[in-house]
């Protein structure tokens, strides 16, 4: 049997899946929705599960994945209590909390608070029962099925996740935490969250999607972002991705700017035996901006995947790329990166750079850093480094008292730190800088020697 054949062998438990969800799955008797997601399956029946031969994948083998026959989750909270979110959840800061469990929302777990009038939060599931009309101009408008087959897969399976809509010119204090919740009590299970988040001309919000896993089991998160910004808008997004070692995420933010609109995204991955983090910006407004900071922790046998794509269509419009990532033991990553610079976006300013740090002989990286340019009144620039740790520093805090492990964790530290520095809330960065010194102390703590 081929590897072709092996992939499209694993489509078959989601298909019948599929036959079962859909009598049952929420606004079903809605024409369109029921259309959207028998579209979705369609996509991904003839698409299958990517092939290393598909140039976007060449990095990622996903066998391991399809080989494994997830069922979808149920809608019960699998005894999530609310002294697990202690960790998760940002105690310094006003937030919104949406708490989902493998998939579905806990009105029970999550923490509403009074939100002003023109700003809709809540769960998605409800929405496409109570609003199915309001969201229709804007669900799958921008991560459409047929993007990848990923993407296709979690559309035919549109059922719950967040749904945020902002009117017009809102200052949203409080911060909008999405938090999902991997039990890994019961094994090979599977989540298709869908977050669909609308933010009116001229309003700012800030908004962190968080990923965890509390038991360490297989487990399967398919998830899919839309942005969807008007006029002026600012979007400051944050995503922590720490779920379990035997975990799988792939993961896609699909983002949409209109005229003078800001976006800054920042997005820290350190857990999952296989994680796959796309996100896509169309710059589709006139001097509008983006911001795209990433960055992936590995060690072990893991496989981290980063992919970006930022679409300059309209003049004046500027962006920023920084990813960097840090590979310890048998693992490997792979960042491929996009710029596209369309022929009447003239005075575009784009940035991209992507930094590897090894620390294993045995670590593999992949980069590729992408332009392409259609206009020619532009400044464009992209770079990759791979390295190691300096030894003249290492041998400088080793001289200062400091031991080996500790000295490798603080030049592993000061690497990374860049990206969690960039963050604009002041609490959400402490939080994931504590996270990340954790990871690291933890990764020195266990190194063979």
């Amino acid at each position: 049997m081929t590897a072709i054949d092996e992939l499209n062998r694993g489509k078959t438990s989601y298909l019948s899946d599929f036959d079962l969800f859909e009598r049952a799955a929420p606004g079903r008797q809605n024409a369109w929705l029921a259309r959207l997601r028998r579209k979705g399956m369609e996509r991904f029946d003839a698409a299958g599960f990517p092939s290393r031969k598909n140039e976007d994948w060449q990095y990622t083998n996903v066998a391991p994945l399809a080989g494994i026959p997830f069922r979808l989750a149920g809608k019960s909270a699998n005894g999530v209590r609310a002294s697990n979110l202690r960790d998760i959840l940002f105690g310094e800061i006003d937030c919104c909390n949406l708490v989902f469990v493998n998939g579905s929302y806990s009105e029970k777990l999550s923490s509403s608070r009074s939100l002003p009038r023109g700003v809709c939060v809540g769960s998605l599931r409800r929405a496409l029962e109570e609003r199915v009309r309001e969201i229709e101009p804007y669900l799958a408008r921008h991560a459409e099925p047929e993007a990848n087959p990923f993407t296709a897969l979690n559309t035919a399976f549109i059922d719950d996740g967040a749904y945020l809509c902002i009117a017009d010119d809102m200052v949203l204090e409080d911060v909008i935490h999405l938090v999902y919740i991997s039990t890994g009590q019961e094994a090979n299970l599977v989540c298709h969250p869908r977050n669909l988040i609308r933010v009116g001309a001229g309003s700012r919000v800030s908004v962190v999607e968080s990923y965890v896993g509390l038991n360490g089991g297989v487990s399967f998160t398919n998830a899919v972002t839309e942005m969807v910004m008007e006029e002026g808008a600012a979007v400051d997004h944050y995503k922590l991705q720490r779920e379990g070692g035997a975990a799988f995420h792939i993961a896609t933010l699909q983002a949409n700017l209109e005229q003078g609109c800001s976006f800054s995204s920042h997005f820290v991955s350190l857990g999952g035996a296989l994680t796959r983090n796309d996100v896509r910006a169309v710059l589709a407004g006139e001097g509008s901006e983006c911001t795209l900071n990433g960055l992936y922790v590995a060690k072990g046998r893991q496989h981290m995947d980063s992919s970006t794509c930022v679409d300059h269509a309209k003049p004046h419009s500027s962006s920023r790329q920084l990813y960097k990532g840090v590979l310890d033991d048998d693992s490997t990553a792979a960042f491929s990166g996009r710029v596209v610079v369309r022929t009447d976006a003239q005075k575009t300013s784009a940035l991209q750079s992507n930094r590897n740090l090894l620390l294993s002989e045995s670590a593999l990286v992949d980069t590729r850093p992408q332009l392409e340019i259609y206009a020619d009144d532009v400044k464009c620039t992209h770079g990759a480094t791979i390295g190691k740790l300096d030894e003249d520093s290492l041998f400088y805090l080793r001289s200062r008292g400091i031991g080996e492990d500790a000295a490798r964790t603080l030049l592993t530290y000061a690497f990374a730190s860049e990206v969690i520095g960039a963050m604009k809330i002041k609490p959400i960065q402490c939080q994931m800088d504590l996270v990340l010194l954790a990871r690291l102390a933890r990764d020195a703590a266990t190194e063979v020697p």
